[in-house]
């Protein structure tokens, strides 16, 4: 029986959601990729295949609930259902208070939370049938404390934890694994490193965290035995203040 699994939130090459369906490919699972941009989906799933991983790209807004059930039927067209889902769409949106819109407000929580329900909520439906899998969130810094200039990314961050925090309370009993990963720190990937490119050396090795790293542990998760699963998990550089 195929096994399948979605990252759904994938950037760069060099970025967390890449390196996250690499390493759920390299368990032999047929990685399903999704996104808005359907070029950069397209090509992270040629790389995979490339390497002689099964790989899906799907571009789809994660904020429309018929384009998740779309994602969701793609994968039950090739396997049972997935059995790792992952939630890692999101972008730092920052601005001062009196110049962050209503509108831009609103996008930011649609994306970072909103979408991660609907996400979360079409996996549950179609798990709970098997009992089994897992679901993981990304979150941030910001989803613990709110500090400008990320007020409304904080809002949609802390609200995203809080969704990832019910659903593990409610599905946990029922066989489910939900967890919400906060990663405290910068990401030693494509997007930071073309935005801030000093940044890496100001922070020297190490001073950022590895996305193939985070892939680990994340892959850990869903591994874990249910006799000691995780809710919450902090990843950092071991030189990271907080």
């Amino acid at each position: 029986m195929t096994r399948a699994a979605m990252v759904i939130g994938v950037g760069a090459d060099a970025g967390l959601g890449a390196a996250l369906a690499r390493r759920i490919a390299r368990e032999g699972l047929h990685v399903f990729v999704a996104a808005r941009n359907a070029e950069r989906v397209e090509a992270l799933a040629g790389a995979l295949r490339a390497g002689g991983a099964a790989a899906t790209a799907v571009a789809m807004d994660t904020t429309q609930p018929d384009g998740v059930a779309r994602l969701f039927d793609a994968v039950a067209a090739v396997a049972e259902g997935p059995e790792l889902v992952v939630y890692n769409a999101g972008n730092a949106y920052t601005s001062a208070l009196l110049d962050t819109t209503d509108a831009a407000f609103e996008t930011v929580w649609r994306l970072a939370c909103f979408g991660g329900f609907l996400v979360g909520r079409e996996a549950a439906r179609r798990m709970l049938p098997r009992g089994s899998g897992t679901i993981l969130f990304t979150g941030a810094t910001a989803s613990l404390r709110a500090r400008p200039p990320f007020l409304a990314f904080a809002s949609a961050k802390a609200a995203l934890r809080a969704v990832a925090h019910g659903m593990a309370r409610e599905l946990g009993p029922k066989g489910l694994h939900v967890a919400h990963v906060v990663i405290d720190g910068a990401i030693d990937g494509d997007q930071l490193n073309r935005r801030i490119p000093q940044l890496k050396e100001r922070l020297g090795p190490d001073g950022m965290l590895a996305p193939d790293a985070i892939a680990e542990a994340y892959w850990q998760l869903h591994v874990q035995a249910r006799s000691a699963w995780t809710l919450e998990l902090d990843l950092r550089p071991y030189k990271e203040q907080f």
